[in-house]
């Protein structure tokens, strides 16, 4: 996945379908702040028949806290590599449009009149579903059965790509393609669950066909990120009633066998490159039949798919020679900086941001509500504040040249970068804390809790390379000297809140 030739020119919009799906683009939103995807947007689409599906919705924070704080950093001149690309979000489709009413598969289909009508068809209807499967609620999604998904899917033709939010997204793929641009569609999904694995291969296809149909087929790429069984479920809650459908985890697996060999066979020309990912070590998640009891801890192979993204949007064009890309780690259980693709430039952007956010956590928010609370006595203490907000010993210029710090602005400023730091930090927590393997990245202690002032800052990763003397000089407090030195020589468009965050994230470059 690592390639050693320029990077393209490309746009990207990613496709997440189903609850993996909304995983995947989670973490992609999380690593886009890093600034490791070189592009000025990145445009996703959630595709989810379980509209209330807590990993949509958190998801769905994810981007709002990330839109939040975008907006806020980029409202001035000064470059940085962080949240320096825009998160385009055309929200959420589901398979079942507007028809709330009927999100069951006899509905779905008109049985009734079906077997009327019809009646031979509905007597195969009654072959290839079971009355339970026919009745099921699937307001809650496809309960992680492809049958189901794929009879759903497979009544969506070209025509529902006139519907929004379908007809912004092609409308703008087919004007970039139109202006020269190269075009990159990732769909990201599990092919071992429900809307996954029947959303993957008929959306692909469609889009396809789409494209092709315009006669912009070569200007526009269309990948997938295929994950495999990577986790399964815990005892079946008591939620559960005797036939109910839901998803098994034991068959996982059969679920996967059966999707690829349609790849293989049925899917030839659909995309011009796949990305498969799973783990042999499957984490054990509650069980949930589905909305917004199903939210899953991240995992650190949603780290990859997003890594996966950046490989796609990347690597350049092949031409017809199709690729598929695997992915292996040195130890089963292990997961360390060697194992990621594209380990240099990910780790030096994925550690500069990892510090940044410990530091503001660590010892701005608590310097904040001291500041707050005690007023001039607290601020005269912190060497600098001075240089990024006026007090009344300023030397810097007069009081129109540096803000209040309890301006309304300011205060917002602080509350939507604080919001980013503890989602992103919890996210980074909680893909270490997989059950069955090691994640040795970061230290997960470091990641979730507040340390003192001074703390050495090399604590943060697991290993550090880098000169004994070097790693005992890297300490929260060098930091705090270098923003006070640092502020004394900027201009006034870089301070305030958003200045202060700028320098220290450029100071906190590895």
């Amino acid at each position: 996945m690592v390639s050693t030739t320029p990077p393209v020119q490309a746009s990207l919009y990613v496709i997440g379908i189903g609850g993996t799906g909304s995983k995947c683009l989670e973490a992609i939103i999380h690593l886009a702040a890093t600034g490791v995807f070189p592009v000025k947007t990145l445009k996703i689409l959630f595709v989810d028949a379980d509209e209330s599906n807590g990993n949509l919705e958190r998801s769905r924070q994810t981007l709002s806290t990330y839109t939040a704080c975008q907006q806020v950093i980029n409202s001035t001149s000064q470059a940085t590599n962080w949240l320096k690309t825009e998160v385009k979000s055309y929200d959420l489709w589901s398979p079942f449009g507007t028809q709330a009413d009927e999100k069951r598969l006899n509905s779905f289909f008109g049985h009734i009149s079906m077997r009327q009508q019809h009646p031979e068809l509905a007597d195969l209807f009654d072959v290839l579903y079971t009355p339970e499967e026919q009745k099921t609620d699937l307001q809650v999604g496809f309960r992680g059965r492809p049958a189901i998904g794929a009879a759903i899917m497979s009544q969506i033709d070209l025509d529902r790509f006139n519907e929004k939010p379908w007809a912004s997204v092609i409308g703008e793929i087919q004007q970039e393609a139109t202006a020269g641009r190269q075009v990159r569609i990732l769909l990201c999904g599990s092919i071992f669950g429900g809307t996954g694995a029947s959303g993957l291969p008929t959306i692909g296809k469609l889009l396809s066909e789409k494209v092709t149909r315009e006669g912009q087929r070569n200007r526009i790429k269309i990948g997938a990120v295929f994950m495999l069984p990577y986790f399964q479920f815990a005892a079946q809650g008591s939620e559960v009633q005797e036939g109910e459908v839901f998803a098994r985890s034991e068959n996982f697996l059969i679920n996967t066998e059966a999707a690829l060999r349609y790849y293989t066979k049925q899917a030839e020309g659909t995309f011009d490159q796949v990305y498969l990912l799973g783990n042999e070590n499957r984490s054990t998640f509650n069980f949930s039949l589905g909305k917004n009891t199903q939210k899953n801890d991240p995992h650190f192979l949603e780290l990859y798919a997003a890594l996966a993204a950046k490989d796609f949007l990347t690597t350049p064009d092949a031409g017809d020679d199709r690729n598929v890309v695997l992915v292996s780690r040195r130890s089963l259980g292990v997961l360390k900086w060697t194992d990621l693709p594209g380990r240099g430039e990910v780790r030096q952007k994925l550690l500069q941001t990892t510090r940044f956010a410990y530091v503001w956590l660590d010892n701005l928010v608590p310097e904040f509500n001291a500041i707050r609370q005690s007023g001039t006595s607290q601020y005269n203490k912190i060497p600098w504040f001075p240089k990024f907000y006026k007090t009344k010993g300023n030397l810097f210029g007069s009081k129109d040249f540096l803000p209040d710090f309890s301006n309304a602005e300011e205060q917002n400023a602080i509350s939507s970068i604080t919001n980013w730091c503890s989602e992103f930090m919890q996210w980074l927590y909680q893909i270490h804390k997989v059950d069955g393997d090691r994640v040795d990245l970061f230290m997960p202690g470091a990641l979730n809790s507040r340390s003192s002032k001074g703390t050495y800052l090399n604590s943060l990763m697991d290993s550090d390379p880098r000169a004994k003397e070097i790693r005992e000089r890297d300490t929260i407090q060098t930091l705090l000297d270098g923003l006070e030195q640092t502020g004394q020589n900027l201009n006034k468009d870089h301070r305030g809140t958003i200045g202060l965050a700028k320098t220290l994230f450029d100071l906190c470059k590895v």
